[in-house]
């Protein structure tokens, strides 16, 4: 049934119109014109429209927010499919211009102090809601925790696993060559080892971690903000940090030692077999490595480790949590989670180094 459109009465300069029926394609497009002849001031009564579909829609909201028509009587599931498009006379197309050099600084400088009180309110409430669920273990849920862990972990071996032996194979055929010039080529054993233990193995897995699992983590949350599912979980009583970040923080805090441990073992091997095939013995090279590497050079790398699953977890959760409005925002937010999680890798991994060159370790 076409919606009718009926002037019910004049009042000065108000007209009213009153819509029925079913706002659908058909209808609006024989209506449209003349609906929108009857401004500019007005009110429409929408209490017999029974149906819209998108063009309905249009309509309505042409009418309410272009052209400043007050609208009554609208069904309250009709609304409801309304009010979504509220925000679209608010977006402004943004700004292209450069600006001077001084506002320029001044903006960074505000997002980096924006970022950095986003951090910390962020960390304040992770150590919060971390000790609540230490004291009480039965609100972490568990089986949601085991399957992300499944997939940042189990998943991740081969990608891991691959990228850390051929690093290792690499590292072996780069040091043989000058060591070979002082008949000490057999300590190319010794940097493939201590490299990849103390240095590359975490760091590696970090941001195999971060790439593979951090954007994850950032895209998952922050699409659920996209589609307002954070705020039914707020709705429904459940803290989005408890139900969702404390999960992702345990599996890093257990998955990234473990990937680490095997990444840096499948390195060693690499340097082992590129060694083996330059006509060392295997006895040979594991008695260099046995009198070379030491159990603090493997705690070094395992500490490390512990660290960067936690800052990479946490890290994805954060940009997740940012995530803001559009088709773009979570895009944003996945860059924006790797690219910090890298940064902020390779800059904790530069205190451990001071700290652990000023312990002697």
């Amino acid at each position: 049934m076409a919606s009718e459109i009926v002037k019910t009465e004049q009042k000065g300069d108000t007209t009213w119109v009153t819509l029925a029926g079913e706002l659908n394609a058909e209808a609006v497009a024989t209506c449209w014109d003349e609906v929108l002849r009857q401004g500019p001031q007005w009110q429409v009564d929408a209490s017999g429209v029974v149906s819209c579909d998108g063009a309905g829609l249009a309509l309505l909201w042409t009418l309410q927010k272009e052209h400043g028509a007050a609208i009554r009587g609208l069904k309250p599931e009709l609304e409801t499919m309304l009010k979504p498009f509220d925000n679209l006379d608010k977006e402004k197309p943004q700004d292209t211009s450069r600006g001077s050099a001084i506002e320029s600084l001044g903006r960074l400088g505000y997002g980096f102090y924006q970022d950095t009180r986003e951090q910390i309110a962020f960390i304040g409430e992770v150590l919060a809601v971390g000790l609540a669920c230490a004291v009480n273990p039965k609100a972490v849920r568990w089986a949601d925790m085991w399957v992300i862990a499944q997939r940042a972990g189990v998943d991740a071996l081969v990608v891991a696993g691959m990228v850390s032996f051929l690093t290792g194979m690499i590292m072996a055929f780069q040091a043989a060559t000058p060591l070979r010039q002082f008949g000490v080529d057999i300590f190319a054993v010794n940097l493939v080892a201590l490299a990849l233990l103390r240095e590359l193995g975490p760091i590696m897995t970090a941001v195999v971690f971060a790439g593979r699992s951090g954007s994850a983590f950032a895209a998952e949350i922050g699409t659920m903000k996209v589609n307002e599912e954070l705020d039914a979980l707020r709705t429904m009583g459940l803290d989005p940090v408890r139900f969702l970040v404390i999960p992702r923080i345990i599996a890093g805090f257990i998955v990234v030692p473990a990937l680490t441990v095997y990444a840096s073992a499948l390195g060693v091997v690499g340097g082992f077999v590129v060694m083996m095939m330059q006509g060392f013995p295997f006895a040979a090279l594991w008695n260099q490595l046995v009198s070379a590497v030491g159990v603090h050079d493997i705690l070094t790398g395992i500490i490390k480790s512990f660290v960067f699953g936690i800052l990479v977890a946490g890290v994805g959760c954060l940009r997740g949590l940012q995530t803001g409005k559009g088709a773009s925002a979570v895009g944003e937010s996945t860059t924006r989670a790797v690219v910090s999680a890298i940064v902020l890798i390779v800059f904790v991994d530069a205190i451990f180094a001071g700290i652990f060159f000023v312990i002697k370790w």
